[in-house]
């Protein structure tokens, strides 16, 4: 399906992202999340499992798999049923109120994952 599998195995293998590549794939992803919150989609289970690279180049496209927690959200509607990857969730999460913003917060993990290693 992905020629380079998923991004967990990428960082495990290589370690850290430079900034220039993890900017492009940081990109990749925030308009993948976007798209899906334009959409009234919220993943709610947003880690570097759950993102596939087409290939094993360092530009390689990426594919946001695993949709099994997420829900439609309207606007301004609240969110209280806890779900997710606990390194990857949002503090309100936890509380139980909560937006597709929480999808950003797991773009920010993720980010900081890609630029320090595991």
């Amino acid at each position: 399906l992905c020629a380079g599998g998923e991004l967990f195995h990428q960082i495990e293998e290589h370690g850290r992202f430079s900034e220039y590549d993890a900017r492009a794939l940081f990109r990749q992803l925030m308009e993948v999340v976007v798209f899906c919150h334009d959409k009234g989609i919220v993943h709610r289970d947003l880690k570097p499992e759950n993102i596939l690279l087409v290939s094993r180049s360092s530009s390689s496209p990426i594919k946001l798999a695993d949709f099994g927690l997420a829900t439609y959200i309207q606007p301004g509607q609240k969110l209280n049923v806890t779900v997710g990857s606990p390194f990857y969730i949002a503090p309100e999460v936890l509380s139980g109120d909560y937006n597709q913003a929480a999808d950003i917060w797991s773009a920010g993990v993720i980010l900081y994952i890609l630029l320090s290693g595991m």
